[in-house]
């Protein structure tokens, strides 16, 4: 089995770029999910600029770290059909810039209809309404980024629209595109409640999304279910059992660290090296 820890670069709040990613190499990681906010910019930008490409591929090639996916996340399924066509309008400025970053991946927020918070769970995320939306957000992103070849990465979430990884196969189903991926994050499709099911919760996904997943992430669950700031390894998340299924499914790529406080970030690496 091979593979790949790296980290979000954000997790690093430094003053400019060349600080954060001297942040992520002195912890000995190649490999980042990137976001223009460390070049002091919107995650999802109105332009770029090449002079500005150009150097954050410097910056990269420099220290040697790969960029696995680059953060493309608003919200698909935001109540105003103006916020949505605006982020829609500028994917593909985050499309070029991957290419430029020989980055295969955007990842997107599959939404809520939650008007402030795009990570914030809504009553009406179930309606056929929302769902409706998203099918249309996603078919427009598919298509305003053709010509990239850039994949995207959906990640199930309790709070948005695709909950869970059954919802995540119906989109997949449905929208029937081999450039729609998966973004795993196994804390992500658990309740506090399923803390003593995490095996079978972890399968369940693993046999509906396997093919599909492009990249993984790698965040822990404090002693009541609830993601924070704590790396893998000091919470409730069974990583036994959640590399398990990767190796059971064969995925070999990319194990993103996020949602953990810098401190956390060496004893983590050192948790989590023994499984890759």
């Amino acid at each position: 089995m091979s593979l790949t820890l790296g980290i979000f670069a954000k997790t690093f709040a430094r003053p400019n770029l060349a600080q954060t990613l001297d942040a992520v190499a002195n912890t000995g990681l190649r490999c980042v999910q990137f976001n223009f906010a460390c070049c002091g910019l919107p995650t999802v930008p109105q332009s770029l600029d090449d002079s500005l490409l150009s150097s954050v591929r410097t910056e990269l090639q420099s220290r040697s770290i790969a960029v696995a996916a680059l953060s493309a996340t608003f919200n698909l399924v935001h109540p105003d059909p103006a916020q949505r066509r605006e982020g829609l309008q500028r994917l593909p400025v985050l499309a070029r810039a991957a290419q430029a970053l020989h980055c295969p991946l955007l990842t997107l927020c599959t939404g809520t209809r939650d008007p402030i918070d795009m990570w914030r769970a809504h009553p009406d995320n179930s309606s056929p309404e929302a769902w409706a939306d998203l099918r249309e957000s996603i078919d427009h992103a598919l298509h305003f980024t053709a010509d990239t070849g850039i994949a995207l990465g959906i990640e199930p979430e309790l709070s948005n629209v695709v909950s869970s990884a059954k919802a995540c196969h119906r989109l997949l189903r449905e929208v029937g595109s081999p450039r729609l991926r998966v973004v795993y994050d196994g804390a992500n499709l658990l309740q506090p409640q399923d803390l003593g099911r995490q095996s079978e919760i972890f399968a369940e996904a693993l046999d509906l999304l396997g093919p599909s997943i492009a990249l993984t992430h790698a965040k822990e669950l404090d002693a009541h279910g609830h993601p924070g700031s704590l790396g893998p390894g000091s919470g409730s998340l069974d990583w036994s059992a959640w590399f398990a299924g990767l190796r059971r499914i064969g995925y070999q790529g990319p194990v993103i660290l996020h949602g953990l406080a810098e401190s956390e970030v060496p004893p983590a690496i050192r948790f989590l090296s023994p499984f890759l």
